[in-house]
């Protein structure tokens, strides 16, 4: 098992390319179920999520071809409508291919997911929807069964809350279905928006794109010619950069990068003293010698997103005064703070709000990565720490974050991937 070996930097200087977004990736190669034709898909991160995915279609029966970051998938072969749970259980997205596979074939079985142990994300609210949309859905040893004999009908369906998963997934089946879905308290992240507009560009005519109220015209069982596209930039990638930046207090520049898709992250990081120069495609932080303190609540898309929270709370150690953050989105999304207390960290948690006492310095040790953004964390926290971090079980850190410590090293950080 790999883990990473971080040492003190100096400072970091240069430029990082940002990848494309993990979280527009995965729904956008579901979503090629749906297409008739073989689909080209640029920009793609070299991450283990998007493997596990594209797995998982070849298993169904799809052709898969992955060459650095494009893909071309042709789904015209798909013979299968079981996604097993050997592949499922690592991954939740894996849910993702529910809607698509239903409203393509009438009938799918995808086994109940894994993932990240961040919290409940029940897919009752996929389920729900879908039964809306006709389907009768079962839950058989652990596998979700879903049939629609009569294929999937348009309806008007209100979530009970937000969810981004759960908003693709009934994207993609009411893209197919037969007649208008209005889809209520809908996810507006810059991932279901890509998602949205090229489906749009496909024939599926979606209005409201960007809104909470989506109104998707399904095609009636019409497969789709879908022209080849390229992913949006990660948007949770360059913002963890940002915020090695701003925590090592050095100057970076992020290439391939939308900064309108960066607004609560931006204006927090400007709160904490930084500022910034920005161009269409770039950004670069001018980080401040003092870290100013700062308060954060987690919300849904526009609002502060709870996937910058770990890396957030890791500047919050090196800042001067005493910072909140408040969880609102994932109960169990603080269990990067008993390894930052290991590093010396001085943070109290009470129930979904953490305290930090700021400008404690942290010293090396051996931690121990719990999910995907809480690796990030404890990376940050290990450029400043004196002496040596070594962060363990960084496969959580490989499902989302693409050659993350090639990115630092060729930014001057002393970060080597060693073998336990």
């Amino acid at each position: 098992m790999d883990y990473l070996q971080i040492k003190k930097v100096k400072s970091l200087s240069g430029n990082i390319k940002i990848s494309g977004a993990k979280n527009a990736s995965l729904p956008l190669i579901a979503m090629t179920i749906l297409a008739k034709n073989s689909v080209s898909i640029k920009n793609l991160p070299q991450v283990a999520d998007i493997r596990t995915l594209l797995k998982l279609l070849s298993n169904l029966g799809a052709e898969c071809n992955f060459h650095d970051d494009k893909v071309v998938v042709n789904t015209s072969s798909l013979a299968q409508t079981k996604a097993t749970y050997d592949i499922v259980k690592t991954m939740r997205a894996s849910i993702l291919v529910l809607g698509p596979i239903l409203t393509r074939f009438g009938h799918c079985e995808v086994s109940l997911p894994g993932g990240c142990a961040i919290g409940q994300r029940p897919v009752d609210l996929h389920l729900k929807a879908l039964e809306q949309m006709g389907a009768i859905i079962d839950i058989k040893s652990g596998y979700i069964e879903a049939t629609a004999p009569n294929g999937l009908k348009g309806c008007d369906i209100i979530f009970d809350k937000i969810t981004v998963t759960g908003t693709a997934n009934i994207i993609m089946a009411a893209a197919l279905a037969n007649g208008k879905t209005t889809l209520t308290n809908a996810a507006r992240e810059p991932e279901v928006v890509q998602l949205c507009e090229v489906l749009n560009n496909s024939g599926v005519m979606i209005e409201g794109i960007g809104t909470a109220i989506l109104t998707i015209h399904g095609t009636n069982s019409k497969l789709l010619n879908i022209e080849g596209f390229t992913v949006i930039p990660d948007r949770i990638e360059a913002g963890t950069y940002l915020c090695a930046g701003a925590i090592t207090r050095d100057e970076l520049t992020l290439t391939n990068v939308n900064a309108g898709h960066l607004g609560a992250v931006l204006s927090k990081l400007e709160e904490m003293g930084s500022s910034f120069s920005i161009t269409k495609d770039t950004i670069t932080i001018h980080p401040s010698k003092v870290i100013k303190s700062v308060k954060i609540v987690t919300q849904e898309y526009p609002a502060f997103p709870t996937d910058m929270q770990a890396q957030f709370l890791a500047l919050a150690t090196q800042a001067n005064g005493t910072s909140i953050i408040e969880e609102r989105l994932f109960e169990n999304r603080f269990m990067h703070v008993s390894e930052l207390q290991r590093m010396g960290a001085d943070i109290s948690l009470n129930g979904h709000v953490a305290t930090i006492n700021g400008g404690t310095k942290l010293s090396g040790t051996d931690v121990m990565a719990t999910d995907l953004r809480a690796s990030s964390a404890l990376v940050l926290a290990g450029l400043v720490a004196d002496g040596v971090t070594d962060v363990h079980r960084i496969y959580h850190l490989d499902r989302g974050y693409d050659a993350l410590e090639k990115k630092l090293e060729a930014v001057g950080a002393n970060v080597k991937r060693l073998k336990e």
